[in-house]
């Protein structure tokens, strides 16, 4: 998100999921749908977001000069009417009544900066639900219905010592041709693997050198930080009942894999996704002024050129600011996209870069920035990894605040040699990827080995009768993944 690896990325789903771009004209589609290009963000710069968009026109409008302050996201606030036995008969209305019970004016709006608990009269979220119902819902209420994203399917084969990621290979040519934004799936909102136990320690000892470089949260962010901090334990116990419980009664979290306890009432929410979701979230809150999206909290252990201290508190055309042409051809639509993305549509995508090593977490000036800039001639094709940045962006029901949340994998190149498809794809787009993009991207230091390693596998391929002579490279059917990722998946993990 924000200045890393994903905010821009999954920004540009604006005008891929947009209900509204549904039902406009064809011609205006067009229209639409041609002002931007796709591009990708830097594996380094300190002041520079990696792997990131940027589209190719100008568009019309001014973000600076766009007033939102007037615009809502679409409420979700009738569904108090599926939950409301649990909540005091004062508020037993109709749909209708609930779904027009709305703020009428900024006046009503809680400010940005103040906590929902210290509102002295009835306000409302962005998201239409009052200050009052909120209390009145009490702890993790069902946000399967308050969404309207189901909780997952209980994953019983699942183990965690054999688990590996799915296989994203978000490999695309042309970069223009598509978006790659798809529908999330809610089984895999968040996705545990077998490196879970190292994850979670890293993360806990970066908390622990960094401090605020990996973890904030602002005044006014307690709502949204208590809401994604119940919903992803909600997930947690539903997707992997073998290994999570939640005790209701004594507000306790049982983590089976660390063996441990959370007392959920005295740990704070974004230290209980620290301790048990290998995961990073950063969250973006409406200001009631403005209409427009500021970064207000969020733990983030895995940014490459950035951290989280450097950004807070900014507003999102503030945390983009470095990006080339941000202001004058994308900046307008990002924010009228955050204006009314709607909480039951939620998206998922990939980026990717080529890394020496494992870098996950890379502030300014982290000595592991230096291999940007030379090509070391000991390298071995064996330190060359594809790093991976799996995200979803989804808005929350009753905070209204919108949530990136996305982790780093990553896999060898030498794992490309047994995928059809995959070294001819990536060799494509090395040698013949637009050289501005490739250079924001910053895959030079690894494309001495790494090529020559893809020639060798492509060769094998098409020898093997696994890729057709004279293929003509394209994104593949399969996309984010390559033919029989499955079967090697499975085959993998042993099942």
């Amino acid at each position: 998100m924000m200045g890393g690896s994903v905010m821009l990325l999954l920004a540009a789903i604006f005008f891929i999921s947009s209900t509204a771009l549904l039902v406009l004209k064809k011609e205006r589609r067009r229209i639409i749908f041609g002002r931007f290009n796709f591009r990708r963000r830097r594996a380094s710069g300190a002041r520079t977001p990696p792997r990131s968009l940027s589209p190719g026109k100008k568009q019309l409008g001014n973000s600076l000069n766009s007033d939102y302050s007037d615009t809502f996201p679409p409420s979700r606030r009738f569904t108090l009417a599926e939950i409301q036995s649990n909540l005091p008969t004062t508020f037993e209305k109709s749909k209708d009544a609930l779904a027009l019970s709305l703020p009428v004016s900024t006046k009503t709006c809680l400010p940005l900066a103040t906590s929902y608990f210290k509102a002295k009269t009835t306000l409302f979220t962005p998201t239409g639900f009052s200050t009052e119902e909120i209390k009145a819902l009490g702890d993790f209420p069902d946000y399967a219905i308050l969404s309207g994203v189901p909780l997952p399917q209980p994953y019983h084969d699942f183990n965690i010592t054999k688990a590996l990621p799915r296989p994203y290979r978000p490999f695309r040519w042309a970069y223009h041709q598509t978006m790659s934004i798809l529908k999330m799936e809610p089984d895999w909102w968040l996705e545990l693997e077998n490196t879970y136990m190292k994850r979670i320690k890293q993360r806990q000892g970066l908390f622990a050198k960094h401090g605020k470089g990996v973890l904030q949260a602002l005044p006014g962010s307690e709502l949204v930080c208590k809401e994604l901090m119940e919903m992803a334990v909600q997930f947690l116990c539903a997707r992997y009942p073998q290994y999570f419980r939640l005790d209701k009664e004594k507000m306790v979290l049982y983590n089976s894999i660390l063996n441990t306890e959370t007392d959920i009432k005295r740990t704070a929410p974004l230290h209980v996704l620290l301790n048990n979701v290998p995961e990073d979230f950063a969250i973006m809150l409406r200001d009631p002024d403005t209409g427009h999206y500021c970064f207000r909290a969020g733990v983030i252990c895995s940014a490459l050129g950035w951290n989280v201290d450097s950004k807070i508190g900014l507003k999102l055309h503030e945390i983009h600011a470095p990006i080339p042409d941000y202001k004058e051809k994308m900046q307008f639509s990002m924010d009228r996209y955050f204006s009314r993305l709607h909480t039951d549509k939620p998206i998922q995508r990939a980026s990717w870069g080529l890394e020496v090593d494992q870098p996950l977490y890379m502030p300014p000036g982290d000595p592991h920035e230096k291999h940007r800039d030379v090509q070391h001639s000991d390298l071995e094709i064996s330190r060359c990894h594809l790093r991976v940045d799996w995200q979803t962006l989804r808005r929350l029901p009753l905070s209204g605040a919108i949530v990136f949340n996305f982790k780093a994998l990553f896999t060898p190149v030498e794992s490309f040699r047994d995928e059809p498809y995959v070294p001819a794809l990536v060799l494509k787009i090395l040698k013949e990827g637009k050289k501005t993009l490739m250079d924001y991207k910053s895959t030079w230091h690894t494309e001495h080995v790494v090529i020559p390693q893809l020639e060798k596998y492509a060769r094998e391929q098409v020898q093997k009768g696994w890729v057709p002579e004279g293929w003509e490279t394209g994104t593949l059917e399969e996309s984010p993944y390559f033919p029989g990722w499955e079967e090697k998946w499975r085959r993998e993990q042993g099942f």
